[in-house]
């Protein structure tokens, strides 16, 4: 039975314990530094907070460790990772494979993103290495996905939603090249995400200042089963930068989706902690930041994937602008709304498209159909109305939070005068034997205190859901609802003396002696044009129907990137199906 893990990300520890409590099976979270996410640093204190909430469920913390490090800082990252080892985290995600060659890091250790696992010959040389899983790169097709499957007894984890680099992952430099950020040290400016022109070999502008290189969210909610039935045990939701709501939206959304292939298919599969996930909200990825989405290459076929229009969140259309007029009060803004209607709240967030460019603006009151708000530049009749923030759902989201318990069966057993003995067992498999003595009166109505035993024994204590399975019993002893609910909590308490149960991660493969740095092999260039900043999957040609293989248009010559005065060279590697882009000296 393969244990199936929805993999979250965190930016705190806060938000980590939402993630558990929607519904994750691990949580992952950077340290103080080394994270590859400049912004998203925690101390070694909340990582072992973490730790203990996330044990309870048999739950998983990886601490990320994946820029690239000097020389000078291998001392200080070892030291962390030490600490991180110590105050209880489960793996550690990699990219410098120096790491492997440290004996005294014991936990197990996960080959990045970053390490751009494509192929068999990558995933069969980080498995060599000793690291135990891989993390695919995202342009993979499931074909690829399922040789590597083949090829190696690693634990496989892919990404299934968020946000997507548009070149292949760790081997992007064109941040570092425009603004001296690099992508490496967390430091990316996000590049794709800027306005460009497209032009020919004779300035001639093709395309005026969109967004060229931005590309819609990855969504494989709709393919879990099939990534499932490929070998991958691991399902990572991107997101270290997102807010809380973000991260109990989509964790939830697929939390609910993998319970449902454990159910339907319980011979094969299981969740990867414990636990069951109740009540709350009903989650929505439409009405959380997405910049539309698309499921990639995994079927091995090229789709549009590009937000070249919107390379941020637009959100979902409302409506168009059928009158605007100024009062006192602001602008009052009338919409049309999109067919089938639409309910607007106070606070709720809009946008629009406005120059190329997503103007967005808070609707600080809505009635019925008009949005009253601050002047907005750029707004006219006619325009088509989005929202990107709803007010009412976030204030679900804030209200209305799921709660994670574990189940737990007890037995009961009464002997006189009155021994009382619980035995608690929990989904994971831990067992307790409670003791008892109680010195009160026989009951008269044993039907009536059996009810009572088995009323006050099923409830809640702490993160445990309890039932009584099983009552064996002559005559009842007299006890009032407080004192069973006593003996609960204590039932609970001895629970939590003894460790949840962790389905075993696999620990590390291969030889896992020191490495070296290693050389990449170089493509000849042609004069006055640099190696590759970036290589993709993703293809402008295509996404503007230029294609001459897939879509039969004339080859239109060299092309280029401008931005901002900065000219980039686009290249185009039909035979791999790839495009590269390339600074020109």
């Amino acid at each position: 039975m393969t244990p199936l893990e929805l993999l979250a990300p965190a930016r705190n520890a806060g938000i980590g314990i939402a993630a558990i409590d929607s519904g994750a099976d691990a949580v992952y979270i950077a340290g103080p530094f080394f994270g590859a996410r400049k912004d998203a640093g925690n101390s070694v204190d909340d990582i072992a907070r973490l730790c203990e909430y996330a044990h309870r469920f048999g739950a998983r913390i990886f601490v990320t460790v994946n820029i690239s490090v000097s020389e000078e800082e291998l001392p200080e990252l070892h030291r962390q990772m030490l600490l991180e080892q110590a105050a209880g985290v489960d793996a550690f995600i990699i990219r410098d494979e120096r790491i492997c060659g440290w004996d005294d890091i014991t936990v197990p250790l996960h080959a990045s993103t970053q390490c751009a696992i494509r192929t068999v010959e990558d995933a069969r040389r980080f498995e060599a290495l000793g690291c135990s899983r891989l993390v695919l790169e995202r342009e993979l097709p499931l074909e690829t996905i399922k040789a590597i499957r083949k090829a190696v007894s690693c634990e496989l984890e892919v990404f299934v939603h968020g946000a997507l680099c548009v070149c292949y992952s760790g081997e992007c430099s064109l941040s570092a090249y425009l603004d001296g950020r690099s992508a490496d040290r967390g430091e990316c400016i996000q590049a794709c995400r800027s306005l460009y022109d497209l032009v020919d070999s004779d300035g001639r502008v093709l395309v005026r200042n969109k967004a060229l290189l931005s590309l819609k969210d990855l969504n494989l909610h709709e393919k879990l089963s099939e990534l499932a039935d490929a070998g991958v045990c691991s399902f990572k939701i991107e997101g270290r930068l997102k807010s809380i709501s973000y991260v109990r939206n989509i964790t939830r959304w697929y939390s609910q989706a993998l319970d449902d292939i454990a159910a339907g298919r319980p011979d094969d599969f299981r969740r990867a902690s414990f636990g069951t996930v109740s009540g709350g909200f009903s989650p929505d990825p439409w009405k959380t930041f997405n910049r539309g989405y698309t499921e990639l290459f995994l079927d091995g076929k090229r789709g549009q994937w590009s937000s070249m229009d919107a390379p941020t969140n637009l959100g979902t259309p409302v409506g168009t602008v059928s009158r605007i007029r100024h009062s006192r009060n602001g602008l009052e803004i009338v919409i049309s709304p999109e067919k089938g209607g639409v309910v607007l709240n106070n606070g709720d967030g809009f946008s629009f498209i406005h120059k190329n460019s997503v103007v967005g603006f808070r609707g600080d009151v809505c009635e019925g159909l008009t949005i009253t708000c601050k002047a907005v530049d750029g707004l006219r009749e006619g325009t088509r109305l989005y929202r990107n923030i709803d007010a009412a759902f976030e204030r679900e989201l804030d209200r209305n939070i799921p709660k994670r318990e574990i189940p737990v069966s007890l037995e009961a057993k009464v002997s006189g005068k009155w021994s009382i003995e619980i035995t608690a067992t929990s989904q994971d498999g831990r067992r307790v034997v409670s003791p008892f003595k109680a010195d009160v009166e026989t009951a008269e109505n044993r039907a009536r205190a059996a009810d009572m035993f088995r009323e006050q024994l099923s409830k809640r204590s702490g993160h445990y859901l309890f039932s009584l399975d099983r009552l064996e019993a002559g005559q009842l002893p007299l006890l009032s609802a407080s004192i069973l609910n006593s003996m609960r909590r204590l039932v609970a308490d001895d629970l939590d003396s003894i460790p949840c149960n962790q389905l075993p991660l696999m620990n590390r493969t291969g030889s896992a002696s020191r490495p070296g740095q290693g050389e990449t092999a170089s493509n000849p260039t042609p004069d006055g044009v640099r190696e590759p900043l970036m290589r993709s999957k993703y293809c402008i040609r295509y996404e503007l129907g230029m294609c001459p293989v897939h879509q039969g248009a004339a080859d239109s010559g060299p092309l280029f990137l401008l931005n901002n005065g900065r000219r980039l060279a686009l290249g185009f590697d039909c035979k791999a199906c790839e495009m590269t882009v390339r600074a020109i000296r």
